[in-house]
This record gives C-alpha cells, structure tokens and sequence, in this order.
C-alpha cells in the first residue's frame, strides 16, 4: 500500500474512531453492554489501522500517575481474601477505564471545531433524554418497583415517597451524573456569547436542576450549588444573582427539599449514622493495610470484620460512601495518591486552560469539565458515586478529553 493510501486510512480510521468515542458517549447513561461493545469496537479501529496504516501512539501527562495506579490496584489483588474476584473485578474495571482514557487521546484532537460541536449536541440529547425519564418516574410512576420507591429514612422525612434514578441505578449517582453534566453546562453557559445557543443551555441547566431536586440526593445537589456559587463569587458575580433565585426557586416549590437539605445541618437520620459508622470501620481498614490496602473489590468482603455498628449480615455494604476513604482502603496509599493525582490533575489543567489563547468553545467546555468533576470531588466527601462503571468511564472520558486537548 502506498504512502497516500495509507494516510488516507489513517485519516479515515481516526475520524472512525472518534464517532465511535461519540456514540459510546452518548450510551453511557443508557447501556453498559452497548457503551463496553462500542470501547471494544473503538480498539478494534484502531488495531486495524496500526496494522493497515501507521502506528501512532500519543503520550500525555498522565502516563505515569495511571501506570503506577494500574500497577499497584493489581499488587493489591494479592491481600485479597478472594484473589480471584479481585483479579477479575481489577482487569474488567481498572483495565476498562484506562483503556477508555487512551481511546479518547489516541482519537480526538478537536483540532476541528466541528467535532466539538457534534459531541457537546449528542451528550447534551443524552442528557435531555435521561432527564425527561427523570421526570416521567416523577410525575407518571414510569419505571419504578416497589423496592426503588424509597432510599430514605421514612420517619424522618415522611414527606419523601419517591426518589427519581432515571436510567441510573439509583438516585445517588443520578446526582453524580448530573454533577458532572449540570458543571459542563455551567461552564459552556459561562463563557459562550452566542445568544441562542446560551438561552438552550440555561433551558437544558434548569430542567437538570429541577430533575436533579427529585433525586433528593443532599450530597450532590450541595455539591455543584457549592462548586457554581465559589466560581461565581471569585470569577462571575454576574451569575450569582440568577444561582440565588434558582435556588429559591426550586427550594419553595418543595418543601420536602428544604427538610432534606437541611437535614444536612440540623438532623442525624440513619443514613448519616451509616456514613459515620461506614467511615469508622474504613478508617480502621486503612491502618490495618496502609501499604496494598484489602484488595481492589475486597470491600463489601473485608467490612463485616469490621462492622461497628449494624453487626450482621444482612446488608452487603459494597463501599465506603466516601470515595477518598475507599480508595485507600481498597488499593492503600500509595495506589489512593496516584489515582488522585490523575483526578485533581485533570481539573488543574482544565481550569489552567482557561488564561491560554484557545478557542472560545474550546476554554467553556474545558471550563464546564473542570467545574463538573469538582463537584464529584466535593460530592466524593460522602458519597462513592463512582463505583458505577458507566459513571467512571465517564470521568474517564472526560479526563481523556481534557488532556488530549491540553497536550495539543
């Protein structure tokens, strides 16, 4: 095969591969068979064209932190008490998220604008859908079992009888879902000028607002209000005033939401003594095993030996509700430290890029990232949202874009 024949595949395997990142962003929300087929496909793409073409492999910022994260979650695998499981849950998730990160760098540039634009309107559909779903679990019952009516203390909160998931497992990472979205948004709205497009996105925030109350989920509704009220305070008060009344808004049209969120402040309901007991028994966890951790899945495994407080089992406890704690449970410090550095590495380049001279749609969804995953950061101080795999193939995703664009 000649030179121009093999640019021309080259050329058409990449723009393949992107579409292919596209769609299996756009399934996320909707299918973890389709979304797992469609990273696979991606791979396939690539295979071909590194055989067929040119082999072509970009190096990001992020190498190290994810070897030494892959390398350390698999060591952790050898004190787990089932080796096995451990193994197969560490190469099935661990192995699906960085391969779901180098998708992304080895297929987008975003060099052209015009891929942007078609990635931001097809996650944006996806999340319209997911939140019409929301809604119609809400107001129509559509999708709901009687065991997913309630996720919350019913003598505390008697008002509460439904708790909106949508396409999600449950209403907790819905929330998380609509952390990382309803940021995105934020920051698209923040710094795009088109008029149209901004009245869209504001229309699209203020459904996901809406539909993320439903979830009733305290930690991810306070979560991004925290992370949209520090931005606008120290970058765009302009935005402050219409946050406020939002917030007013949504507030005084439920009364259950004013008792859920301050219960946050004022009440001890058993989900949060769970937490605390859930932390207690982590925390010991941890200074058992500082080095290796109890193994990468071992959790659910290693805490009835260290159940302080429901004693029994009855109730599989599958993570720590706490995503920091967890991880150093699970993989020890060290692991815990190298994941870290790749999460709160991505939101300083993202936020890093918005003083560079690149394009304005460029800086808002970069801008959006940014805000969106510290959010989940905040949201991670009581919750474990991302042992979901759609969710943190996501993250992931998000990463990949984020210092694919950067590097370029």
């Amino acid at each position: 095969m000649d030179i121009f024949k093999k640019n021309r595949l080259n050329n058409d395997c990449k723009r393949l591969m992107f579409y292919i990142v596209i769609a299996m962003a756009t399934m996320l929300p909707f299918s973890y068979v389709v979304s797992s087929l469609l990273l696979v496909a991606g791979w396939g793409v690539f295979a071909y064209k590194s055989f067929k073409g040119f082999f072509e492999w970009k190096r990001t910022i992020l190498d190290f932190p994810i070897m030494i994260f892959a390398i350390i979650s698999f060591l952790s695998v050898l004190v787990s008490p089932d080796p096995a499981f451990s193994f197969y849950n560490c190469y099935n998730l661990v192995g699906r998220y960085v391969l779901t990160y180098y998708l992304v760098v080895q297929s987008i540039d975003f060099e052209n604008i015009g891929q942007l634009k078609i990635f931001l309107t097809c996650i944006s559909a996806s999340l319209f859908i997911v939140v019409i779903y929301g809604f119609m679990q809400a107001f129509l019952g559509i999708g709901l079992t009687s065991e997913q009516i309630v996720w919350t203390d019913g003598a505390m909160f008697p008002g509460l009888k439904t708790r909106v998931f949508s396409t999600w497992q449950n209403p907790n990472l819905l929330g998380g879902y609509f952390d990382l979205m309803l940021g995105l948004m934020a920051g698209m709205f923040l710094m795009i000028k088109h008029k149209m497009v901004r009245i869209v996105i504001a229309i699209l925030f203020c459904l996901t607002a809406f539909c993320l109350t439903l979830t009733y989920a305290r930690g991810a509704c306070l979560s991004i209000a925290v992370v949209i009220f520090v931005y606008s305070i120290l970058y765009n008060r302009k935005v402050l005033l219409a946050l406020i009344a939002l917030a007013v808004i949504l507030l005084l049209s439920d009364a259950t939401l004013v008792d859920r969120m301050t219960s946050i402040f004022t009440k001890m309901d058993t989900s949060s003594e769970m937490r605390l007991a859930f932390w207690e028994s982590t925390i010991a966890m941890i200074l058992d095993h500082p080095l290796l951790g109890i193994g990468w899945g071992s959790y659910f495994m290693v805490y009835p030996n260290y159940d302080y407080y429901m004693q029994g089992n009855f109730i599989k406890i599958v993570h720590a509700h706490n995503m920091y704690l967890n991880f150093m449970a699970e993989i020890g410090l060290f692991g815990f430290v190298s994941y870290m550095v790749c999460f709160f590495g991505v939101i300083y380049k993202a936020f890093k890029a918005q003083v560079m001279k690149l394009d304005s749609l460029i800086k808002a969804m970069l801008l959006g990232i940014g805000l969106g995953l510290s959010a989940l950061a905040i949201n991670g101080l009581t919750d474990y949202v991302m042992f979901n795999t759609e969710l943190s193939m996501l993250v992931w995703l998000f990463s990949g874009i984020v210092v694919s664009i950067y590097k370029n």
